[in-house]
């Protein structure tokens, strides 16, 4: 038996499908005609291919024979012409690597429709590590720079707060002299005692002590010992000793002593700006008696009886009506220029049995505003 060689081309990795392979005839028993006899494929009905691949050759015989056998292929063009009847085929170059010989018994069997190009699975990404150190290091810096903005958020928040309005840049406000004073409340009445003005309190009694209604001295001033007196009370000729003629206080004791004076309550204190107060609370049996020694001793325009430190007063019409109590008498005077070398503020208060007559001095000039709060915050303890 003759040797048998088939020339199959190879199909071609290109977008195209592979066109199908010709068939292998099986071995048959029959001689093999020679090979020039085999019918060659025109080039028109080969696929074009790109490339040049091994093709596995069908080979009956012996062993021996088939390792003869040197595999070739032919090239294919593109674009093949027409095949003529004259034509010699192309003489098929040499594979450049050599294909395994596999003999046509155990070859699989060509398929008859070309196979379909299955889409290549995708690839899982590595992780790089270094990418991962990047985002690393990113998280950590921004979250170090969240925890410095809140550490000097914080600080920032808490100094702030603890800082007084006038040192806040912006909200600090120029001080008007007014005083800080403690928290002050009306002393307790009495057991079934009614309220100084109520209907069954005609004569307008202050029920409470009268020492409790005295003002408390503001925050940093100094207490004037003078002025604590005994248990409180103090000496009418510790208050006699406010005016300046010796006449005039022979006549306010004399007056006293007839309005049925009971008591004197009195605290004075001195500000760390040099103002010097004295307060004195004067209690009679009615508030009409106490209204008739408020007469006699404040007049319209000026103090009957001036204090000492000042010669000449008038009327402080500048005194805010929006300070003023409701239910309580004021007079308010000031020292005219020239005055010495310091200034007085008086007022006298009266309301129910008592008469207040409150004094402030100053070296130079007697502020007003800590003199109209300091006769405000007297008015109300005592209404």
């Amino acid at each position: 038996m003759t040797d048998q060689q088939h020339e199959t081309p190879a199909p071609t990795p290109t977008d195209t499908p592979p066109a199908p392979t010709p068939t292998i005839p099986a071995p048959s028993s029959e001689p093999a005609t020679d090979a020039a006899e085999v019918p060659a494929v025109p080039a028109a009905a080969q696929a074009p291919a790109a490339t040049e691949s091994p093709v596995v050759l069908g080979v009956s015989g012996s062993s021996e024979a088939a390792a003869d056998v040197e595999p070739e292929v032919a090239p294919v063009a593109s674009e093949a012409p027409a095949a003529s009847a004259d034509a010699e085929p192309p003489a098929a170059p040499a594979v450049a690597a050599e294909a395994p010989v596999v003999p046509a018994s155990l070859a699989p069997p060509a398929p008859t429709e070309p196979p379909l190009a299955s889409a290549p699975a995708p690839e899982a990404q590595p992780t790089s590590p270094r990418k991962d150190r990047r985002v690393l290091r990113a998280v950590l810096r921004w979250g170090a720079a969240v925890v410095v903005f809140a550490v000097v958020g914080a600080g920032t928040a808490y100094g702030i707060a603890g800082m007084k309005r006038s040192d806040v840049p912006g909200l600090g406000t120029v001080s008007d002299g007014r005083w800080t004073f403690p928290t002050v409340s009306k002393p307790p009445l009495p057991t079934g005692s009614p309220g100084p003005f109520a209907t069954a309190n005609a004569a307008g009694a202050h029920f409470a002590d009268l020492r409790a209604l005295v003002l408390p001295a503001p925050k940093g001033a100094v207490a004037d010992k003078a002025l604590d007196g005994t248990d409180g009370w103090l000496a009418t000729k510790v208050f006699l000793a406010e005016f300046s003629a010796a006449d005039d206080r022979t006549e306010i004791a004399q007056k006293l002593t007839d309005q049925g004076l009971r008591h004197i309550a009195a605290r004075g204190w001195t500000t760390p700006d040099g103002t010097h107060t004295r307060i004195y609370l004067l209690q009679f049996d009615t508030a009409t008696v106490a209204d008739e020694v408020s007469k006699g001793v404040a007049g319209y325009a000026a103090p009957t009886y001036p204090v000492r430190g000042a010669d000449g007063y008038e009327s402080d019409d500048d005194f805010p009506d929006a300070a003023k109590i409701t239910n309580v008498s004021l007079q308010p005077y000031v020292e005219t220029k020239p005055y010495g070398a310091e200034q007085v503020r008086l007022g006298f208060v009266t309301a129910g049995d008592t008469l207040a007559m409150i004094v402030q001095s100053k070296k130079g000039q007697a502020e007003a505003v800590p003199f109209q709060q300091t006769v405000t915050l007297q008015s109300e303890l005592l209404d």
